[in-house]
């Protein structure tokens, strides 16, 4: 299964100023089920802090729920509040989930986030210089 960066970047989102992802989309880009990558992180503690991957809270969720077009289809019927992986987080999950394309989708992902980095990186550049332009501009 082939990803685009397109399809991965649709799935990253903002929450608590950080880019996270869902476990649930994970876990589709994963060919994996939910539980079973819950799982696997679970047996793994260790390796995933609070600044890798952390639980939404209700408002939180239903926050982002709001910003999901289709989230009734995704992500209806959750019996749980969902888990989020920063890009860190995503890194770690390759470690323990060692599919071929669990690596792989890894691999991907962070190459997505870093992509969206530079991009950021970028339009904050060209926002600084059309500020700086617009304050050098005189006044009439």
């Amino acid at each position: 299964m082939e990803i685009t960066n397109s399809q991965i970047e649709n799935k990253i989102y903002t929450i608590r100023g950080l880019q996270i992802m869902l476990n649930s989309d994970l876990a589709v880009m994963y060919q994996v089920e939910t539980k079973r990558l819950n799982g696997q992180v679970k047996r793994n503690e260790k390796r995933f802090p609070d600044s890798f991957m952390f639980q939404l809270n209700q408002r939180e969720w239903d926050d982002l729920k709001s910003q999901i077009a289709t989230s009734k289809i995704n992500h209806g019927g959750r019996r749980n509040l969902p888990y989020v992986f920063t890009e860190q987080g995503v890194s770690m999950l390759s470690a323990v989930l060692t599919s071929d394309t669990a690596i792989n989708v890894s691999i991907q992902i962070i190459q997505a986030f870093v992509a969206m980095r530079k991009t950021l990186g970028q339009l904050y550049g060209v926002i600084h210089r059309l500020e700086g332009d617009a304050l050098s501009l005189p006044m009439g």
